[in-house]
């Protein structure tokens, strides 16, 4: 089940073995990508699956849309990496080299930049280049990273985990620096995906214990947890959000 969150209520959709979420530039449409080895684009104010699209990936566990819409970045269950054409759903460029599910991808707001997670940490990629240029190891070799994301202005990188930490960039090719780690809340340790919300002001953290937490400054108000999700895609263009 698509669930559709915004301050005015909510709408949902039916999808089978969704694991990921991702909206469109325009905010008018969203991409869903399943176990079943397809990924579905969606108009959003209906919830009509207008295209869909299958290969022979085993399953699909994550995806992202490129800042200008026109590319498509997803995850597979094989630890691939595969770049997809929005416009003619033709795959243009594959990635591989992680080891387990490709369990998170973010796209920098400039373009240039991936961000992938897996089992084995954290891969940056250059897509000019179509090459990798950094690795993260951020946990032990028994603790999969969940998620990861860039914030808006490209110079920080949530980490998600058995905790949650924020990378700052210093040098975007050779120098990030630790510099806030988040404990585990949920007692579940694991942290299964991490958003930045508007101008970074939230920082949205899905986890195993049926929870949503938003982290943020103590005079910016909060919101109260919500039920279980795995996965949380908030809206650029609008105070709401997917799981």
């Amino acid at each position: 089940m698509i669930a559709i969150l915004n301050s005015e209520g909510g709408a949902s959709f039916k999808s089978m073995n969704v694991q990921a979420v991702t909206v469109h530039a325009t905010n008018n449409y969203f991409v869903t990508a399943s176990l079943d080895g397809t990924w579905c684009f969606y108009e959003l104010s209906s919830g009509t699956c207008l295209t869909q699209v299958s290969d022979q990936s085993k399953g699909y566990t994550s995806a992202a849309f490129h800042p200008d819409g026109l590319i498509l970045g997803t995850g597979t269950t094989d630890s691939l990496v595969k770049i997809w054409d929005v416009k003619s759903q033709a795959n243009v460029a594959k990635f591989d080299g992680h080891v387990g599910h490709v369990t998170a991808i973010s796209f920098s707001e400039n373009g240039y930049y991936l961000a992938t997670a897996a089992h084995d940490g954290v891969k940056l990629w250059d897509l000019r280049k179509l090459k990798n240029f950094r690795n993260f190891a951020p946990y032990d070799k028994d603790t999969p990273t969940n998620s990861v994301e860039f914030d808006h202005s490209g110079s920080y990188l949530a980490v998600g985990g058995s905790d949650v930490r924020i990378y700052q960039v210093a040098n975007v090719k050779s120098e990030w620096n630790l510099i806030k780690t988040f404990p585990d809340l949920s007692g579940t340790g694991k942290s299964t995906c991490v958003k930045f919300g508007p101008d970074s002001k939230y920082l949205a953290v899905a986890s195993m214990d049926r929870n949503l937490r938003i982290f943020g400054q103590p005079d910016e108000g909060g919101y109260p947890p919500l039920h279980t999700m795995v996965y949380v895609e908030w809206s650029k263009y609008t105070r709401g959000f997917l799981q």
